[in-house]
């Protein structure tokens, strides 16, 4: 009569490492399916709710799967690390809407947490923008983000340099048309980074007024700066920190409208440094000085890119 167990098990049970006597059914439990508007429905609570949040970076169905595992609320697929992980090349806008929509599908396929893509620009224009939220959405993705920055660079432009703002309001609008379940969140996002704050409000009122469900900001530098934008909003916002020390305060977030936060992508880079390790012993090679960010950029060739961004194309970062 079957014990339960997956073959794979017998030689852990043998070694006295999982108890025979817990019956895999009970993985498998563990493990259940949620359906992709159960999903979405929990990420617009999180968004109408009164806290704020924390994204995982999720890379892979393992990770995402980790991820619930460790009772994170929502994570999050970022167009970077896709690069990374699915072409071992830079954030240079390489990766094609059909590759990321691949490993996006790959994740949804098994996560039990929402999960926010992070889609870029959308790929292309506001048509584009349409086909990228209709592939996103049958991959199971809760709420996607659409920046406004012109991608990819341009031939003597700087990489981040932004599209205008009536063009990023159309893409917001045709995100919208595009979607069919109503649960799915769009959120739009601009770069405070690169911008005046009184452009970020002025663009941030007209996506909002164009029917984002969230706004997203990078490149806020501190509390003050996020209190004019906020005061200026309705909409929940979402931050992309980076871990900046000026804006730890959860609840001064929170009372701000802060619903979601990405501190940025640790978990992909720690991956990067164990499996940098882990073959460094086994070949008995001395350890390196290199972190994990810095093993990241040399076997990305990240700079063997900006030599041709720059040699090809004149980019000025």
């Amino acid at each position: 009569m079957s014990s339960g167990h997956p073959r794979s098990f017998q030689p852990l049970i043998e070694q006295g490492r999982v108890d025979p006597c817990v019956r895999f059914y009970q993985v498998e439990k563990h493990m259940q399916r949620i359906s992709h508007h159960t999903l979405r429905s929990d990420f617009r609570r999180l968004l109408t709710s009164d806290s704020c949040y924390h994204t995982a970076s999720v890379f892979d169905p393992m990770s995402a799967r980790i991820a619930a595992d460790l009772e994170f609320e929502v994570g999050i697929l970022g167009g970077s690390i896709a690069s990374l992980q699915v072409l071992a090349a830079p954030d240079f806008a390489l990766i094609t809407l059909s590759e990321f929509v691949e490993q996006a599908t790959r994740i949804g396929r098994v996560s039990r947490l929402p999960i926010i893509a992070d889609a870029d620009h959308g790929y292309g224009n506001a048509l584009n923008v349409m086909r990228t939220v209709t592939e996103l959405e049958r991959a199971g993705i809760a709420a996607l983000t659409i920046e406004d920055t012109l991608l990819p660079a341009k031939f003597g432009r700087k990489s981040t340099d932004l599209i205008g703002m009536f063009e990023a309001v159309g893409k917001i609008r045709a995100a919208l048309e595009a979607r069919v379940d109503p649960e799915m969140c769009i959120i739009a996002r601009t770069n405070a980074g690169v911008i005046g704050l009184e452009e970020v409000i002025a663009r941030a009122q007209a996506y909002e007024k164009a029917g984002a469900d969230a706004i997203c900001l990078v490149g806020i530098e501190d509390f003050g700066q996020l209190e004019q934008v906020s005061a200026k909003l309705s909409v929940p916002l979402m931050l992309v920190t980076y871990g900046n020390p000026n804006l730890r305060d959860n609840k001064r977030l929170a009372a701000l409208g802060v619903r979601i936060v990405v501190n940025g992508h640790a978990a992909y880079f720690a991956s990067i440094k164990a499996t940098y390790d882990c073959l460094r012993e086994q070949r008995q090679i001395d350890a390196s000085d290199l972190n994990a960010s810095q093993l990241s950029v040399k076997y990305s060739t990240a700079e063997e890119y900006m030599v041709w961004a720059e040699d090809y194309m004149q980019v000025k970062e």
